[in-house]
């Protein structure tokens, strides 16, 4: 039996989970902007990165995690989520063409809440004292993690890609997350799937995979249904985790978005938003 098979059997059984989404805070949209496409991206020196102070009271009100929070239903379940993943992480042979410190997060249609399992995730991998986060916003058509985050951002991966003598430290963010860092999606452009599948993005992302021993990057992507750029992104993550909607992604969409990720070696499905069973407090995250 194949892995869509299994999800849509799994999904088909499944009960709960007690990850939600709360609503998100408006932010402002940049306007678009074109250029040629370089052939190489810079990287991150970590020295000349501007620090953001993310409001952590008011992540923990609308049920984030933070690192000073009590012990939540929504924390103990990332901690369970996040294991497996650095587990894969920590065994992965090091001459591995897909890296498994390069985690993207997707869903099949908007509204999921995969934004909110995104930094979820970043933060409680943040939380290990082995390793550090780079969260990058990769919705670049719909970028959510600022407007998730209550920030303002300005420019971030896009223009990274497109300028050659732009660092990423230049548009990185640092914040009061000790081991957290955040890369916004930056300035809009209509052939955004195009820079994703280039090879300056190719040079990025080995790059952020492999400047740091410690680092774990996690991706934003948009919903796999709707646009193509989380297609170009899955090509190249050595894992993906999928976000289903309970009670509301049909199996066919499911199946569907599966089918456009199958070639990633290692795809985990969160179960969210869905009505507990009695009893059942720690249920909605498989791993295939």
């Amino acid at each position: 039996m194949g892995i869509i098979e299994k999800a849509a059997g799994k999904l088909a059984q499944a009960g709960s989970t007690r990850t939600t989404q709360p609503p998100a805070v408006k932010a402002e949209v940049k306007p678009a902007a074109e250029a040629e496409v370089p052939q190489t991206a810079l990287v991150d020196s970590k020295a000349h990165s501007k620090k953001i102070e993310l409001n952590l009271a008011k992540l923990q009100e609308r049920g984030m995690i933070t690192p000073d929070g009590p012990r939540t239903g929504v924390a103990e379940e990332f901690r369970a989520i996040k294991r497996s993943l650095i587990t894969n992480v920590l065994e992965q042979k090091a001459d591995s063409s897909r890296p498994n410190n390069l985690i993207m997060v997707t869903s099949a249609l908007p509204g999921e809440g995969k934004t909110f399992c995104s930094i979820n995730l970043a933060i409680s991998i943040a939380m290990e004292f082995d390793h550090t986060v780079l969260l990058i916003d990769a919705d670049v058509a719909r970028p959510s993690v600022p407007r998730q985050l209550g920030i303002d951002v300005d420019a971030g991966l896009m223009d990274v890609l497109l300028e050659r003598d732009l660092d990423v430290a230049d548009v990185m963010l640092k914040t009061n997350i000790e081991r957290l860092s955040i890369l916004p999606s930056g300035t809009r452009h209509r052939h955004s799937t195009e820079l994703l599948a280039s090879k300056a993005m190719n040079q990025f992302l080995h790059e952020i995979a492999h400047r740091y021993n410690d680092r774990i990057v996690i991706f934003d992507s948009p919903p796999l249904l709707l646009t193509t750029e989380s297609r170009a992104l899955a090509t190249r993550m050595g894992q993906i985790v999928m976000v289903v909607e309970g009670e509301k992604t049909t199996q066919y969409s499911l199946k569907n978005a599966l089918r456009q990720i199958e070639t990633c070696p290692n795809i985990n499905l969160i179960y969210n938003k869905a009505k507990a069973f009695r009893g059942l407090d720690n249920y909605g995250y498989y791993y295939n």
